[in-house]
């Protein structure tokens, strides 16, 4: 099936966020406190899903208050943080909205991905994810993670919505 095709369908797009919605780095000051930064157009990118009532998740494996506080600003439908299986989060959310894996998409960047990315409709991933993640992708962004990558699956999927007209 034509990728595009897939893309109109899609109500639900989830995202890691170290090395997805950030480019990886964890910087903590000299008191243990960690830091994140994320890219503004990124976030221009959720938050349009959003206000055009796209269902959009963050599940991530560590937890860290700069990611509830984006998330806010952004207007994420779901934030799940310190997730260690990752899957079963997602299919809660998907039972929440009714919807089906056909009607997902999910971008990560590493193994822990994985479990996500074999079952939803568009798997996807920025430019510099690891090997495993990127051959199991049908969405492989041009731009890296914290560098585009969002934004760049977010106007495709955008761009390719069914829109009713009525």
């Amino acid at each position: 099936m034509d990728l595009k095709e897939v893309a109109s369908k899609i109500k639900l797009l989830a995202f890691d966020v170290d090395g997805v919605m950030t480019d990886g780095s964890i910087t903590y000051d000299e008191n243990g406190i960690e830091y994140k930064t994320f890219n503004a157009k990124d976030g221009h990118g959720l938050a349009k899903m959003s206000k055009n009532g796209f269902i959009t998740a963050i599940i991530t494996g560590r937890n860290n208050g700069t990611v509830d506080r984006r998330a806010t600003d952004l207007r994420v439908t779901e934030v799940y943080q310190g997730v260690r299986n990752k899957l079963p989060i997602l299919e809660g959310i998907m039972q929440k909205y009714g919807l089906d894996f056909s009607q997902v998409s999910y971008m990560g960047d590493d193994e822990p991905d994985i479990c996500i990315l074999e079952k939803v409709a568009i798997a996807a991933c920025p430019a510099d994810a690891v090997d495993n993640v990127q051959k199991i992708c049908n969405f492989k962004a041009s731009r890296a993670g914290g560098r585009g990558a969002v934004r760049e699956l977010c106007d495709f999927i955008f761009e390719n919505r069914i829109v009713d007209e009525q």
